[in-house]
């Protein structure tokens, strides 16, 4: 349920309103995105969801009471009706501008980091990833190099100008990735973690929330409710390719997933191509099809040497073919009157 404020109600009468809700045992959540006030109710209404909305309508400065049939509320269109645009140092990704986030799957040394980073700034990217932990499917695969990943990728970002985007695994690490990082990525395996969701939106850094490989949208919705719940409205979401009887790339990518999101949703839609595929010929292709669909931003990897990448080289685009690849996406984008 959400009861929607009028334009003119005073800070009294909000309260008013919030006091009420937590006496009858449940949660206010106040939308602090939209100039006209409202509180999302939070928690099980079970049988009194229909008194309750005639008894909200007479508070004074309440406007009106709406019932969400959604399992999700905080992060549904109803209750946030504008495109939540994420600030990320500067880089607002939700807006016009299709953002474009790209660097190694892994940190492999300094000098490596910086050499792609400066090449992807070159070509336009926005931001630049990399990660420092890795969640491997064997356990003998390159791990990543921890906090001195982490170190490398913000010297990275002193030398490039570009904001960190990198992977979270453990609760006990959100506290340290979030001291180098501007964007907390949690990982397909991770998506429904929720100890880690719940941990990650106690932060009030922007999360980029990737889909589980065998999970429903309305799976992600929800795992990205948890983030919001806990006061963390700065949420990214990312489809990075399922899994299905498809066995000529990785993953299949959902397209559909883009539009189906962003009307379920208000938040910011990304797709990463690379993961989707896991075959750097098809990158450049999927990307042009997320910027048509309406992808609000890539995630795309991209490495100086491939062939001796410690992990996904065959999935990596060279800075070259990445370069190409902005030029193309540029005239995607203005197609659909966007900007890269």
């Amino acid at each position: 349920m959400i009861i929607i404020m009028q334009t003119q109600a005073t800070s009294d009468q909000i309260q008013s309103v919030e006091d009420e809700i937590q006496r009858i045992g449940l949660r206010p959540f106040m939308n602090p995105g939209v100039e006209r006030k409202v509180i999302a109710v939070l928690g099980a209404l079970d049988a009194k969801k229909a008194d309750l909305v005639e008894h909200f309508y007479s508070f004074p400065g309440v406007d009106r009471v709406d019932l969400i049939s959604h399992l999700w509320k905080l992060a549904s269109r109803e209750y946030h009706p504008e495109d939540t645009i994420v600030d990320v140092c500067g880089v607002k990704i939700g807006g016009v501008q299709v953002v474009v986030s790209a660097g190694p799957c892994s940190v492999e040394s300094e000098e490596q980091m910086i050499e792609i980073a400066l090449a992807v700034k070159a070509s336009g990217a926005h931001l630049i990833r990399g990660g420092a932990f890795k969640p491997r499917t064997s356990p003998y695969a390159f791990q990543g190099l921890g906090e001195e990943g982490l170190k490398i990728l913000a010297k990275a970002r002193d030398e490039s100008g570009l904001p960190v985007v990198t992977e979270v695994m453990d609760t006990h690490d959100v506290e340290l990735v979030a001291e180098y990082a501007d964007v907390l990525q949690i990982g397909t395996r991770n998506m429904q973690n929720y100890s880690l969701l719940k941990r990650v939106g106690q932060t009030r850094h922007p999360v980029l929330l990737k889909r589980g490989q065998g999970c429903k949208l309305r799976d992600q919705v929800m795992s990205a409710e948890y983030i919001i719940a806990e006061g963390n409205p700065n949420v990214i979401l990312c489809e990075r390719g399922i899994t299905t009887f498809e066995d000529s790339t990785r993953n299949t990518t959902d397209i559909n997933a883009v539009p189906v999101l962003k009307q379920w949703t208000h938040l910011p839609v990304m797709v990463d191509p690379s993961h989707a595929t896991g075959d750097w010929r098809y990158v450049s292709s999927v990307s042009k099809a997320a910027v048509a669909a309406g992808a609000d931003g890539l995630l795309v990897e991209v490495h100086n040497d491939p062939k001796r990448a410690l992990s996904d080289g065959p999935q990596s685009l060279r800075p070259e073919q990445f370069d190409d690849l902005m030029r193309q996406l540029r005239r995607v984008a203005e197609a659909v009157d966007r900007t890269v």
